[in-house]
């Protein structure tokens, strides 16, 4: 697999996650770790069914602690707090904390061996970055003492899952199979944590039901394995840029569906974030081969 079918398989991860606040939100007052339980046991059991059928599968599970740290930390660290952030702030200020996470994996990519940060990279990553406080902008619900808590959250989790991404490329060895284990290692924590601190809230309704198995099969899914892909064997400055779309697509989403109107604001905001990723992505691009 080259660099950059790597590269575009880890994009598609970007599309899936354009839909994970839209489907959070939809899934209505199941508390935050249930829900991460939920949707972690779908996903890993969706993904499972593929998973056993290939030969040396169930090898892929041996690895190292270091290897079971980074990915169950990552994937279970980052989503419960990023459910948590949605459930005690705004989505929107909870939402823009959260996207510095692009924005550090550009960064901290320097410190990978072989890895070298140019200036369009970081042009690029700041353009997306403007864009998405661009796209925030004039939406805030006010500030209140209540909202400490899931903005904490928020801005914890982007550190989170940029240090998950980049330790993932220390990691390249770890096969993306693996993933399945963390999967199912970080629904079973999710559980407990559930089961300790929290009161079991049932969906209410098809559609939130519907939402949770779509949050199953998709971002908190198949989701990880493409941007696991992406991570080891494609560029991972790129997929950090690029990953400033993700706001701007669940923006659109919300118009299509009538949630939200088209404005100015926006307008520009896609100029930024697009012209960014593109901008970050011009080694890519213009590369043959």
């Amino acid at each position: 697999m080259t660099p950059r079918t790597a590269t575009l398989i880890g994009l598609t991860a970007i599309l899936m996650w354009s839909l994970l606040a839209v489907l959070t939100v939809a899934t209505g007052a199941v508390p935050a770790f249930q829900l991460a339980a939920m949707t972690f046991a779908i996903g890993a059991l969706v993904t499972s069914i593929g998973w056993l059928a290939r030969p040396g599968a169930l090898r892929a599970l041996r690895q190292s602690p270091l290897a079971w740290a980074v990915g169950v930390g990552g994937l279970f660290g980052y989503h419960a707090l990023y459910f948590l952030a949605l459930r005690f702030a705004p989505p929107a200020e909870a939402g823009l904390l959260n996207y510095l996470w692009p924005l550090l994996i550009v960064v901290f990519s320097s410190l990978l061996p072989g890895e070298r940060l140019q200036p369009h990279h970081i042009a690029g990553a700041l353009l997306g970055l403007a864009g998405t406080v661009l796209l925030f902008v004039g939406n805030s619900a006010g500030f209140e003492l209540a909202f400490v808590p899931g903005l904490a959250a928020a801005f914890v989790a982007a550190f989170v899952w940029a240090a998950y991404s980049v330790m993932s490329r220390r990691l390249r060895a770890v096969p993306t199979d693996a993933v399945a284990g963390f999967c199912m290692a970080t629904a079973l924590l999710a559980a407990i944590m559930h089961l300790l601190i929290e009161v079991t809230v049932w969906p209410n309704g098809v559609s939130q039901w519907l939402a949770i198995v779509a949050l199953g099969v998709g971002p908190v899914g198949a989701a990880f394995y493409a941007w696991d892909i992406g991570m080891k064997r494609g560029d991972i400055r790129v997929l950090g840029a690029a990953s400033y779309a993700t706001p701007l697509l669940s923006t659109s989403f919300l118009i299509i569906a009538g949630f939200a109107k088209p404005t100015a604001t926006l307008a520009l905001a896609a100029t930024l974030i697009a012209g960014g990723g593109l901008l970050a992505a011009r080694d890519m691009i213009w590369k043959r081969g």
